[in-house]
Protein backbone atom coordinates (compact mmCIF):
# COMPACT_ATOMS: atom_id res chain seq x y z
CA UNK A 1 0.00 0.00 0.00
CA UNK A 2 3.02 2.47 0.96
CA UNK A 3 4.36 1.11 -2.26
CA UNK A 4 1.62 1.94 -4.09
CA UNK A 5 1.22 5.56 -2.79
CA UNK A 6 4.79 6.59 -3.15
CA UNK A 7 4.29 5.68 -6.94
CA UNK A 8 1.15 7.76 -6.94
CA UNK A 9 2.85 11.07 -5.52
CA UNK A 10 6.11 10.28 -7.74
CA UNK A 11 3.24 10.18 -11.14
CA UNK A 12 1.95 13.62 -9.98
CA UNK A 13 4.85 14.84 -9.82
CA UNK A 14 6.40 13.81 -13.08
CA UNK A 15 2.62 15.15 -14.27
CA UNK A 16 3.58 17.99 -12.78
CA UNK A 17 6.60 18.94 -14.45
CA UNK A 18 5.59 17.90 -17.97
CA UNK A 19 2.98 19.75 -17.53
CA UNK A 20 5.88 22.96 -16.48
CA UNK A 21 7.85 22.19 -19.18
CA UNK A 22 5.24 22.39 -22.01
CA UNK A 23 4.05 25.65 -20.48
CA UNK A 24 7.23 27.22 -20.64
CA UNK A 25 7.82 26.15 -24.27
CA UNK A 26 4.31 27.48 -24.98
CA UNK A 27 5.46 30.93 -23.33
CA UNK A 28 9.04 30.83 -25.56
CA UNK A 29 6.61 30.10 -28.79
CA UNK A 30 4.47 32.77 -27.98
CA UNK A 31 6.53 35.36 -27.00
CA UNK A 32 5.98 37.64 -29.92
CA UNK A 33 2.33 38.21 -28.00
CA UNK A 34 3.31 37.72 -24.12
CA UNK A 35 6.01 40.54 -23.92
CA UNK A 36 3.60 43.17 -24.92
CA UNK A 37 1.08 41.80 -22.48
CA UNK A 38 3.70 41.80 -20.15
CA UNK A 39 4.90 45.13 -20.62
CA UNK A 40 1.39 46.46 -20.56
CA UNK A 41 0.40 45.07 -16.84
CA UNK A 42 3.81 46.08 -16.34
CA UNK A 43 2.97 49.86 -17.38
CA UNK A 44 -0.37 49.60 -15.78
CA UNK A 45 1.58 48.36 -12.28
CA UNK A 46 3.72 51.73 -12.71
CA UNK A 47 1.02 53.94 -13.22
CA UNK A 48 -1.74 52.70 -10.97
CA UNK A 49 -0.64 54.88 -7.58
CA UNK A 50 -1.03 58.03 -9.42
CA UNK A 51 -4.28 56.64 -10.83
CA UNK A 52 -5.25 55.52 -7.39
CA UNK A 53 -4.38 59.19 -5.68
CA UNK A 54 -6.37 61.25 -8.76
CA UNK A 55 -9.45 58.97 -7.54
CA UNK A 56 -9.58 59.73 -4.00
CA UNK A 57 -8.93 63.61 -4.90
CA UNK A 58 -12.47 63.09 -6.31
CA UNK A 59 -11.57 62.77 -9.87
CA UNK A 60 -14.04 60.47 -11.90
CA UNK A 61 -12.61 57.18 -12.76
CA UNK A 62 -12.72 57.60 -16.75
CA UNK A 63 -11.40 61.40 -16.15
CA UNK A 64 -8.35 59.84 -14.05
CA UNK A 65 -7.44 56.95 -15.83
CA UNK A 66 -7.29 59.52 -19.39
CA UNK A 67 -5.42 61.86 -17.22
CA UNK A 68 -2.78 59.28 -16.25
CA UNK A 69 -2.68 57.76 -19.27
CA UNK A 70 -1.61 61.13 -21.54
CA UNK A 71 0.57 61.98 -19.04
CA UNK A 72 2.92 58.84 -19.24
CA UNK A 73 2.55 59.18 -22.94
CA UNK A 74 4.14 62.42 -23.28
CA UNK A 75 6.78 61.26 -20.73
CA UNK A 76 7.10 58.58 -23.15
CA UNK A 77 6.99 60.87 -26.31
CA UNK A 78 9.54 62.92 -24.98
CA UNK A 79 11.94 59.92 -23.85
CA UNK A 80 11.57 58.70 -27.51
CA UNK A 81 12.97 61.81 -28.83
CA UNK A 82 15.58 61.96 -26.71
CA UNK A 83 16.70 58.15 -26.92
CA UNK A 84 15.85 57.24 -30.57
CA UNK A 85 18.58 59.72 -31.93
CA UNK A 86 20.80 58.06 -29.98
CA UNK A 87 20.02 54.52 -30.18
CA UNK A 88 20.03 55.31 -34.32
CA UNK A 89 23.44 56.79 -34.22
CA UNK A 90 24.62 54.38 -32.08
CA UNK A 91 23.30 51.44 -34.33
CA UNK A 92 25.54 53.16 -37.01
CA UNK A 93 28.94 54.18 -35.44
CA UNK A 94 28.72 50.68 -34.24
CA UNK A 95 31.12 49.08 -36.88
CA UNK A 96 33.74 51.34 -36.13
CA UNK A 97 33.51 51.29 -32.08
CA UNK A 98 33.64 47.70 -32.41
CA UNK A 99 36.61 47.51 -35.04
CA UNK A 100 38.50 50.51 -32.52
CA UNK A 101 37.69 48.22 -29.24
CA UNK A 102 39.18 45.21 -31.22
CA UNK A 103 42.55 47.46 -32.21
CA UNK A 104 42.26 48.02 -27.96
CA UNK A 105 42.54 44.28 -27.78
CA UNK A 106 45.22 43.85 -29.54
CA UNK A 107 47.11 46.53 -28.21
CA UNK A 108 46.65 45.27 -24.89
CA UNK A 109 47.69 41.74 -26.02
CA UNK A 110 50.97 42.61 -27.24
CA UNK A 111 51.84 44.62 -24.37
CA UNK A 112 51.25 41.97 -21.84
CA UNK A 113 53.11 39.51 -24.32
CA UNK A 114 55.94 41.74 -23.72
CA UNK A 115 55.55 41.88 -19.55
CA UNK A 116 55.56 37.96 -20.24
CA UNK A 117 52.21 37.40 -20.19
CA UNK A 118 51.38 35.01 -22.85
CA UNK A 119 47.64 34.98 -23.96
CA UNK A 120 46.72 34.04 -27.47
CA UNK A 121 44.58 35.65 -29.50
CA UNK A 122 42.15 32.67 -30.23
CA UNK A 123 41.43 33.11 -26.10
CA UNK A 124 40.66 36.54 -26.05
CA UNK A 125 38.24 36.28 -29.43
CA UNK A 126 36.19 33.35 -28.33
CA UNK A 127 36.14 33.96 -24.55
CA UNK A 128 37.09 37.23 -23.05
CA UNK A 129 36.28 39.16 -26.43
CA UNK A 130 34.71 42.81 -24.96
CA UNK A 131 32.93 43.40 -28.69
CA UNK A 132 30.51 40.40 -27.52
CA UNK A 133 29.35 42.59 -24.54
CA UNK A 134 28.35 45.44 -27.21
CA UNK A 135 26.52 43.25 -29.25
CA UNK A 136 24.46 42.44 -26.84
CA UNK A 137 23.68 45.84 -25.92
CA UNK A 138 23.29 46.46 -29.19
CA UNK A 139 20.60 42.96 -29.68
CA UNK A 140 18.79 44.71 -26.00
CA UNK A 141 18.25 48.22 -28.07
CA UNK A 142 17.38 46.60 -30.97
CA UNK A 143 14.98 44.61 -29.10
CA UNK A 144 13.51 47.14 -27.34
CA UNK A 145 13.00 49.42 -30.47
CA UNK A 146 11.06 46.65 -31.65
CA UNK A 147 8.76 46.74 -28.81
CA UNK A 148 8.08 50.23 -30.05
CA UNK A 149 6.55 49.26 -33.10
CA UNK A 150 3.54 47.82 -30.88
CA UNK A 151 3.25 50.56 -28.77
CA UNK A 152 -0.26 51.19 -29.53
CA UNK A 153 -1.27 47.97 -28.44
CA UNK A 154 0.32 47.93 -25.56
CA UNK A 155 -1.36 51.23 -24.70
CA UNK A 156 -4.65 50.08 -25.42
CA UNK A 157 -4.10 46.78 -23.17
CA UNK A 158 -2.93 49.11 -20.74
CA UNK A 159 -6.17 50.91 -20.44
CA UNK A 160 -8.41 48.14 -20.64
CA UNK A 161 -5.87 46.55 -17.67
CA UNK A 162 -6.31 50.02 -15.46
CA UNK A 163 -10.52 50.36 -16.83
CA UNK A 164 -11.06 46.35 -15.70
CA UNK A 165 -9.17 46.81 -12.14
CA UNK A 166 -11.43 48.97 -10.86
CA UNK A 167 -14.67 46.90 -11.33
CA UNK A 168 -12.22 43.81 -10.30
CA UNK A 169 -13.61 43.67 -6.48
CA UNK A 170 -17.31 43.88 -7.73
CA UNK A 171 -16.94 41.03 -9.99
CA UNK A 172 -14.97 38.82 -7.09
CA UNK A 173 -17.52 39.58 -5.04
CA UNK A 174 -20.44 38.50 -6.92
CA UNK A 175 -18.52 35.04 -8.15
CA UNK A 176 -17.39 33.70 -5.12
CA UNK A 177 -19.09 33.07 -2.02
CA UNK A 178 -17.30 34.23 0.74
CA UNK A 179 -15.00 36.68 -1.11
CA UNK A 180 -13.73 38.96 1.39
CA UNK A 181 -10.81 36.42 3.19
CA UNK A 182 -9.31 36.10 -0.92
CA UNK A 183 -10.08 39.38 -1.75
CA UNK A 184 -8.20 41.21 1.05
CA UNK A 185 -5.36 38.64 0.43
CA UNK A 186 -5.28 39.94 -2.94
CA UNK A 187 -5.30 43.29 -2.08
CA UNK A 188 -2.34 42.68 0.11
CA UNK A 189 -0.15 41.21 -2.84
CA UNK A 190 -1.40 44.56 -4.97
CA UNK A 191 -0.41 46.62 -2.18
CA UNK A 192 2.99 45.20 -1.88
CA UNK A 193 3.80 44.54 -5.43
CA UNK A 194 2.34 48.25 -5.88
CA UNK A 195 5.23 49.48 -3.00
CA UNK A 196 8.00 47.40 -4.86
CA UNK A 197 7.46 48.98 -7.92
CA UNK A 198 6.81 52.52 -7.08
CA UNK A 199 9.79 52.33 -4.58
CA UNK A 200 11.86 50.38 -7.72
CA UNK A 201 10.80 53.07 -10.20
CA UNK A 202 12.24 55.90 -8.07
CA UNK A 203 14.97 54.86 -7.25
CA UNK A 204 16.12 53.50 -10.94
CA UNK A 205 15.17 57.13 -11.77
CA UNK A 206 17.29 58.54 -9.83
CA UNK A 207 19.81 56.23 -11.34
CA UNK A 208 19.46 56.94 -14.42
CA UNK A 209 19.79 60.97 -13.83
CA UNK A 210 22.84 60.56 -12.23
CA UNK A 211 24.68 58.15 -14.55
CA UNK A 212 23.53 60.72 -17.52
CA UNK A 213 24.34 63.88 -15.96
CA UNK A 214 28.12 62.08 -14.83
CA UNK A 215 28.54 60.92 -18.42
CA UNK A 216 27.46 64.07 -19.57
CA UNK A 217 30.08 65.73 -17.58
CA UNK A 218 33.12 63.22 -18.06
CA UNK A 219 32.03 63.69 -22.27
CA UNK A 220 31.16 60.14 -23.07
CA UNK A 221 28.63 59.79 -26.18
CA UNK A 222 25.04 59.17 -25.79
CA UNK A 223 24.49 60.02 -22.01
CA UNK A 224 20.83 59.92 -22.12
CA UNK A 225 20.87 56.26 -23.84
CA UNK A 226 23.27 55.08 -21.30
CA UNK A 227 21.23 56.63 -18.65
CA UNK A 228 17.96 55.29 -19.93
CA UNK A 229 19.94 52.01 -19.99
CA UNK A 230 20.75 52.42 -16.47
CA UNK A 231 17.48 52.90 -15.18
CA UNK A 232 15.85 50.11 -17.20
CA UNK A 233 18.74 47.56 -15.59
CA UNK A 234 18.24 49.02 -12.46
CA UNK A 235 15.27 46.92 -12.13
CA UNK A 236 18.11 43.74 -12.55
CA UNK A 237 19.30 44.26 -8.99
CA UNK A 238 23.29 43.26 -8.96
CA UNK A 239 23.63 42.05 -12.33
CA UNK A 240 21.70 44.90 -14.01
CA UNK A 241 24.47 47.84 -12.33
CA UNK A 242 27.01 45.89 -14.21
CA UNK A 243 25.57 44.90 -17.53
CA UNK A 244 24.83 48.44 -17.86
CA UNK A 245 28.08 49.95 -16.77
CA UNK A 246 29.78 47.70 -19.72
CA UNK A 247 28.94 49.93 -22.42
CA UNK A 248 29.13 53.32 -21.03
CA UNK A 249 32.82 51.84 -20.02
CA UNK A 250 33.80 50.27 -23.06
CA UNK A 251 32.50 53.36 -25.27
CA UNK A 252 34.72 55.97 -22.72
CA UNK A 253 38.11 53.86 -23.37
CA UNK A 254 37.51 53.95 -27.41
CA UNK A 255 36.28 57.24 -27.42
CA UNK A 256 38.40 58.99 -24.59
CA UNK A 257 41.08 57.24 -22.95
CA UNK A 258 41.71 54.59 -20.18
CA UNK A 259 41.37 57.01 -17.48
CA UNK A 260 38.25 58.45 -18.41
CA UNK A 261 37.39 54.92 -18.73
CA UNK A 262 38.07 54.00 -14.92
CA UNK A 263 35.94 57.47 -14.04
CA UNK A 264 33.44 56.12 -15.56
CA UNK A 265 33.49 52.81 -13.54
CA UNK A 266 33.92 55.11 -10.20
CA UNK A 267 30.88 57.13 -11.16
CA UNK A 268 28.88 53.76 -11.52
CA UNK A 269 29.93 51.92 -8.74
CA UNK A 270 29.55 55.06 -6.45
CA UNK A 271 25.88 55.58 -7.87
CA UNK A 272 25.14 52.24 -7.42
CA UNK A 273 26.58 51.96 -3.82
CA UNK A 274 24.75 54.91 -2.67
CA UNK A 275 21.82 53.93 -4.12
CA UNK A 276 21.40 50.54 -4.43
CA UNK A 277 23.08 49.77 -0.73
CA UNK A 278 22.13 52.93 1.14
CA UNK A 279 18.96 54.42 -0.03
CA UNK A 280 16.74 51.56 -1.64
CA UNK A 281 17.15 49.07 1.04
CA UNK A 282 15.73 51.87 3.71
CA UNK A 283 13.18 52.35 1.37
CA UNK A 284 11.90 49.02 0.34
CA UNK A 285 11.80 47.18 3.94
CA UNK A 286 12.25 43.53 4.32
CA UNK A 287 10.28 40.96 2.69
CA UNK A 288 10.78 42.09 -0.82
CA UNK A 289 14.27 41.14 -1.81
CA UNK A 290 15.91 38.36 -3.59
CA UNK A 291 18.77 36.10 -3.41
CA UNK A 292 21.85 37.00 -5.65
CA UNK A 293 21.38 33.29 -6.87
CA UNK A 294 17.74 33.95 -8.13
CA UNK A 295 18.24 37.03 -9.18
CA UNK A 296 20.96 35.56 -11.59
CA UNK A 297 18.79 32.64 -12.48
CA UNK A 298 15.65 34.54 -12.92
CA UNK A 299 17.30 37.07 -15.65
CA UNK A 300 18.67 33.52 -17.85
CA UNK A 301 15.46 32.51 -17.83
CA UNK A 302 13.69 35.09 -18.91
CA UNK A 303 15.89 36.23 -21.39
CA UNK A 304 16.08 32.98 -22.89
CA UNK A 305 11.78 32.71 -22.92
CA UNK A 306 11.49 36.01 -23.61
CA UNK A 307 14.20 36.97 -25.43
CA UNK A 308 16.02 40.56 -24.25
CA UNK A 309 12.85 42.62 -22.98
CA UNK A 310 12.40 39.38 -20.76
CA UNK A 311 15.61 40.27 -18.67
CA UNK A 312 14.32 43.61 -17.90
CA UNK A 313 11.18 41.99 -16.78
CA UNK A 314 12.98 38.96 -15.20
CA UNK A 315 12.79 40.77 -11.47
CA UNK A 316 9.80 42.22 -11.76
CA UNK A 317 8.25 38.70 -12.66
CA UNK A 318 10.33 36.91 -10.56
CA UNK A 319 9.47 39.61 -7.10
CA UNK A 320 5.52 39.17 -8.58
CA UNK A 321 5.66 35.83 -8.02
CA UNK A 322 7.48 35.68 -4.02
CA UNK A 323 5.25 38.02 -2.81
CA UNK A 324 2.27 35.91 -4.20
CA UNK A 325 3.69 32.54 -2.80
CA UNK A 326 4.50 35.06 0.42
CA UNK A 327 1.08 35.95 0.49
CA UNK A 328 0.06 31.77 1.29
CA UNK A 329 0.52 29.54 4.33
CA UNK A 330 1.48 26.78 2.71
CA UNK A 331 3.73 28.52 -0.23
CA UNK A 332 5.42 30.66 2.22
CA UNK A 333 8.42 28.67 2.45
CA UNK A 334 8.97 28.73 -1.48
CA UNK A 335 9.09 32.24 -0.74
CA UNK A 336 11.13 32.05 1.83
CA UNK A 337 14.17 30.06 -0.12
CA UNK A 338 13.65 32.78 -3.12
CA UNK A 339 14.78 35.62 -0.70
CA UNK A 340 17.81 37.09 0.73
CA UNK A 341 18.89 35.59 3.64
CA UNK A 342 17.46 35.86 6.77
CA UNK A 343 17.34 39.12 9.08
CA UNK A 344 18.82 40.76 5.75
CA UNK A 345 17.50 43.71 4.34
CA UNK A 346 15.71 43.31 0.54
CA UNK A 347 18.24 43.43 -1.73
CA UNK A 348 16.32 44.56 -4.47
Amino acid sequence: MEQETNRGAGGRILISLAALVVIIAGMRAASSLLVPFLLAMFIAVLIAPPLSWLQRKGVPGLLATLLVIAAFVLAMFLLALLVGGSIDAFTQNFPLYQTRLQMHTTVLLQWLNEQGVSISRQFVTQYLDPAKAMKLVSSILSGMGGILTNSFLILITVVFLLLEASSLPSKWRAAFRQPEKSLRQLSTITNDINQYMGIKTLTSLATGISITLCLWLVGVDFPVLWGTLAFLFNFVPNIGSIIAAIPAVLLALIQLDAPSALLVVLVYVVVNVIIGTFLEPRFMGRGLGLSTLVVFLSLVFWGWVLGPVGMLLSVPLTITAKIALDNNVHTRWIAILLGPRVGSAGDA
